[in-house]
């Protein structure tokens, strides 16, 4: 299925799809896009949050693109022009180890875990990374794709509660020495690669120029 160009027109209100089985992802879209009128809910597919085929592509925006590909293909003809589907995908990027795990974070997460990245560190002194995460809005043809950075560092050890994914080990480089899973949900989301996303896609769709 082709894609249109980024939108020129979004509605005030606007009932939005996210296809994600991640309820901490559903949870930050829902802070950043509710306020603005809209309503955010989960993709279900037979009562099932949708299970995505992952492309082998070192791209993270063209691995969102897929997701979006797929996601319009889940969701019956007769709702997709009654609503927009929103879709995210994030990776974390270490510079020691070449971009690893990158565009597969998920994979690795779900097989070495964050005990593994730091295996695989061991004590190098090279701990540099970033988050990174790509959100695209679609509706009737037209998308609308914002990017989000948060450069950090991974820690030497597992530290904090909170958060899910690699947040355990990773300690954003504007905060005070904590790893995302140290902090409370709104101050990661201040600062996430996430955050950043969705805030500069509720801007773009609640901008006056849209």
């Amino acid at each position: 299925m082709k894609l249109g160009i980024e939108s020129d027109t979004w509605g005030s209100e606007m009932r939005i799809v996210f296809a994600t089985g991640n309820q901490n992802k559903l949870k930050e879209a829902k802070e950043y896009l509710e306020p603005l009128g809209h309503n955010v809910e989960q993709l279900l597919v037979a009562g099932k949050a949708p299970d995505f085929i992952e492309p082998q592509i070192e791209d993270l925006q063209q691995v969102t693109l897929s997701k979006l590909e797929q996601a319009i293909a889940m969701m019956p003809k007769s709702e997709l022009s009654s609503c927009a589907i929103l879709v995210e995908d994030s990776g974390l990027f270490i510079d020691s180890l070449k971009g690893f795990p990158g565009v597969y974070s998920s994979y690795a997460y779900k097989t070495i875990g964050p005990r593994g990245i730091l295996r695989l560190m061991g004590q190098t002194k090279l701990r540099g990374c970033e988050y990174r995460a790509v959100s695209i809005l679609f509706m009737q043809g037209k998308k609308i794709i914002k990017t989000g950075i948060c450069r950090g560092e991974i820690s030497l050890e597992i530290t904090g509660n909170g958060g899910f994914g690699y947040d355990p080990i990773f300690i954003p480089e504007v905060s005070d020495g904590r790893t995302f899973s140290q902090m409370s949900e709104s101050e990661k989301s201040s600062m996430s690669h996430r955050g950043k996303s969705l805030k500069a896609l509720s801007e773009a769709i609640s901008s006056p120029s849209m």
